[in-house]
């Protein structure tokens, strides 16, 4: 810094208070008048805003994990178990003798009184515009979205073989993967199926570990904490998921069946522990979880009624009819049978049924999706059949709501929604899920979300649209009407086929 004083150069300034004097005085010159040209506005912006500088903070992710909540009934002292029905009756009897008890029930009377005037007075949950929501939905074109994808979280990518919603909370599914092609799998092949979160599709929440790759997987529909899964090499395992992922008991090899357990379907029983299983060793079993060291019973599938196993036909699917008491449908490889409790569907045998799914509503109407000619994506006798297909049925599944629609899978990928009563020829809505072959097919009890697995391990969960998944106005008579008018009609033509060979063999 240079500095100098002041007093060391030029005159010193002295300021006084004196009126201003003209110095120059230049008077205007009109001729420069021609000359002046008007300037443009010059437009100056002023910032009053105060400048700020942009800053990012990543803070740390918070972890959520569900936690259990214990709820018990309160209002008890202490020494007064609520369960023992003896303790709070007497403890009932003691407070009533008291002299408030009369005072205070006539006080809670009418704060409950008020209570239950206000709600005769005015209904909440009154539909105000439901005529118009039913037209709306009705014009409503089918659709669908997808929701959500689950992949197999393994690198070498299995089979989703068969999907099980959880029976009390429609937010968890049962996955069970395995290898399905002989001799297909590999040394770092998973053995392991999953148990998923929806809201929480990242991991799996559970991790199921079978001895062998688990084909089917069901949930209890009794006891939500309770599966029974048929594993590859022909065993029978059920978890407890408040035990972990290890099996809680499995079948003995010497008890179980020669080749995987394609079906595993839980009885309607009073214990809610019994199920059975077939495979296409051409067994079915009848099991009780309680003990798995051998079969309660046993029926081989031979056309012969014999009962030898070299001349069973091989079972692919299993469904169980719980309005009859011993209904029992299997799909095998060959003809039908005539065995009281087995119903095979469809009668070429070059076709291999690989879904016969029941009518939830009851009306005796049984789906098939054959693999061999992939034409009857439903068969009711004679009733109805697709047109045919350049790839092959994989899977087929009724709506749990509406008994006119249902669902079924095919190898190209592609997800076909039937509505019946809308056409019967083609399908109401089709979708083009993935490139690889899809596998397995479930819809949810509330039949608004349907999964469809496919080879590669993928699970695409769709929401269907509320016009095909919303009971219309009928639909059920309707159904009903068109099953009996389709088996009167096959009985005419059986007949009429019949006649015609009489005369042929006549003549």
């Amino acid at each position: 810094i240079y500095t100098r004083r002041r007093s060391d150069f030029g005159r010193p300034c002295y300021f006084s208070d004196r009126p201003a004097e003209v110095c120059v005085d230049i008077q205007p010159d009109p001729s420069l008048a021609e000359a002046f040209m008007l300037r443009c506005p010059v437009d100056t912006p002023v910032q009053h805003g105060s400048e700020m500088s942009e800053h990012e903070v990543n803070t740390e992710r918070v972890e959520v994990e569900t936690r259990g909540v214990n709820h018990v009934e309160g209002g008890w002292p202490k020494d007064i178990n609520p369960q023992e029905m003896e303790q709070t009756a007497r403890f009932r009897k003691k407070v009533e003798k008291e002299e408030n008890y009369v005072n205070t029930i006539v006080h809670l009377g009418t704060l409950m009184e008020h209570c239950v005037r206000q709600n005769n007075a005015i209904d909440i949950y009154e539909e105000y515009f439901g005529e118009e929501e039913e037209a709306e939905m009705e014009d409503e074109a089918p659709s669908a979205k997808t929701i959500n994808v689950i992949r197999d979280p393994n690198i070498t990518k299995r089979t989703a073989a068969h999907l099980s919603w959880h029976p009390d909370r429609c937010k968890k599914l049962a996955v069970a993967y395995s290898c399905l092609e002989f001799q297909q799998s590999t040394e770092d092949m998973s053995l392991d199926s999953y148990i998923w979160d929806l809201e929480n599709p990242n991991k799996p929440q559970l991790v199921l570990k079978p001895s062998s790759p688990l084909v089917s997987l069901e949930y209890n529909p009794k006891d939500a904490h309770i599966l029974v899964g048929g594993c590859y090499n022909g065993q029978l395992a059920y978890w407890d998921t408040r035990k972990g992922g290890l099996p809680v008991e499995v079948s003995t090899v010497e008890a179980s069946h020669r080749d995987p357990v394609y079906g595993a379907i839980w009885l309607q029983s009073k214990t809610g522990t019994e199920c059975f299983s077939a495979s296409t060793d051409g067994q079915v079993l009848w099991w009780d979880i309680r003990k798995l060291s051998e079969p309660t019973e046993t029926l081989v599938l031979d056309i012969t009624r014999q009962g030898l196993l070299e001349n069973a036909l091989g079972a692919i699917t299993l469904e169980f009819e719980p309005t009859m008491v011993r209904s029992l449908t299997c799909h095998c490889f060959s003809l039908h049978t005539n065995n009281p409790n087995v119903a095979g569907v469809g009668p070429n045998p070059t076709r291999a049924g690989w879904a016969v799914p029941g009518h939830p509503q009851g009306q005796g109407c049984r789906g098939a999706a054959h693999e061999g000619c992939a034409e009857g994506a439903l068969e009711h006798g004679a009733a109805a059949g697709s047109r045919y297909h350049l790839s092959y049925l994989t899977a087929g599944c009724w709506s749990t709501v509406r008994p006119a629609v249902f669902f079924t899978t095919k190898m190209d990928g592609t997800l076909d929604v039937w509505d019946f009563l809308f056409k019967q020829n083609d399908p109401s809505l089709s979708l083009k899920i993935c490139d690889e072959p899809l596998s397995s097919l479930r819809l949810q009890d509330n039949g608004c979300i349907v999964g469809c697995g496919s080879k590669l391990g993928t699970v695409t969960l769709l929401e269907i649209s509320s016009g095909l998944c919303t009971l219309q106005r009928n639909e059920k008579n309707l159904a009903n009407a068109m099953f009996e008018r389709e088996t009167k009609r096959e009985k005419i033509l059986e007949a009429r086929h019949r006649e015609m060979r009489l005369k042929e063999r006549a003549r």
